[in-house]
């Protein structure tokens, strides 16, 4: 059972099996996190700022900004990978978000770890705002994401729910 306490390292473990079909790289990208821009900089044989001018766009989801790739898009809301070119051309050093988020069996519960993870902070009030309202709109959870095991406090809990804790 994946939790948000997983260890990253078995989380890893589970999302390792990846078919290199480029589904996921024909329908988004993926996001950074640690030190995967500098990992992929040096790949690129770029500078980190570079990376970022010319590759990366900013995402603010849950109140948190995270970079990931650029998307080339048609006419959809979504596109392909700027990395992506009949095969991921950054596999060995792909996001973090790219090496667990894929099409087998724990990918949807992995990608909820990642955003409890990386987006979702119980530190800040909007960030539980936000992922409340992603809970209440019917968005997959894992144990670990409810609410009250984030900010366990019920009193801080009401305050943040009730905008009575803004920062």
């Amino acid at each position: 059972m994946i939790t948000k306490s997983t260890p990253l390292a078995k989380v890893l473990e589970l999302g390792k099996e990846c078919k290199k079909c480029g589904h996921c790289c024909k329908h988004g990208t993926g996001f950074l996190a640690g030190d995967d821009a500098k990992k992929i900089a040096k790949f690129l044989g770029i500078t980190e700022k570079e990376l970022e001018e010319k590759y990366l766009e900013p995402v603010t989801k849950f109140n948190t900004t995270l970079f990931r790739p650029k998307s080339i898009k048609g006419k959809k809301p979504y596109g392909v990978c700027v990395f992506y070119d009949k095969e991921c051309t950054i596999h060995k050093v792909k996001p973090l978000q790219c090496k667990i988020g894929n099409c087998n069996k724990y990918g949807e519960e992995l990608s909820v770890w990642f955003d409890l993870n990386y987006f979702a902070n119980e530190n800040d009030p909007q960030s539980i705002r936000e992922w409340k309202v992603y809970l209440d709109s019917g968005g997959k959870n894992i144990p670990g994401g409810k609410l009250k095991e984030l900010v366990p406090n019920p009193k801080k809990l009401k305050k943040i729910l009730s905008y009575e804790v803004l920062k």
